[in-house]
């Protein structure tokens, strides 16, 4: 049979199996973290960023007479602007909110304004 120091004659060698990974074995392990990320940011941050984007420049291109809805679903004509409140115009009530609180640009009917395209 095999003696202990035959065993450890067949082994590999210590240094190989305790060797520091290759730039290559290094990325190999960081590619489905890599992967993952671009996948997230293609699906979740940019069109996120790009709303984000469009809403802040619909509430910049706010005027009086613009019919809006709100994100509490209050539909309402602008009856006065300032730089951080709205004033509307709902039914009989007369409501002072903040412009972040405007949802989107509708017209008279309350059906949405399409966006223009660009």
């Amino acid at each position: 049979m095999f003696s202990v120091t035959e065993a450890f004659a067949m082994a590999a060698p210590q240094g190989a199996a305790g060797a520091a990974p290759s730039g290559t074995d290094m990325l190999m392990q960081f590619l489905p973290l890599i992967l993952m990320f671009v996948i997230f940011y293609f699906l979740l941050i940019r069109p996120q960023q790009k709303r984000a984007k469009a809403h802040k420049a619909m509430l910049a291109a706010l005027k009086k007479g613009d019919y809006i809805i709100t994100s509490a679903g209050f539909l309402g004509r602008i009856l006065e602007l300032d730089e951080e409140t709205v004033l509307i115009e709902c039914g009989e009530a007369k409501l002072r909110m903040s412009r972040g609180a405007i949802g989107n640009v509708v017209d008279k009917d309350g059906k949405n304004i399409e966006p223009e395209k660009k």
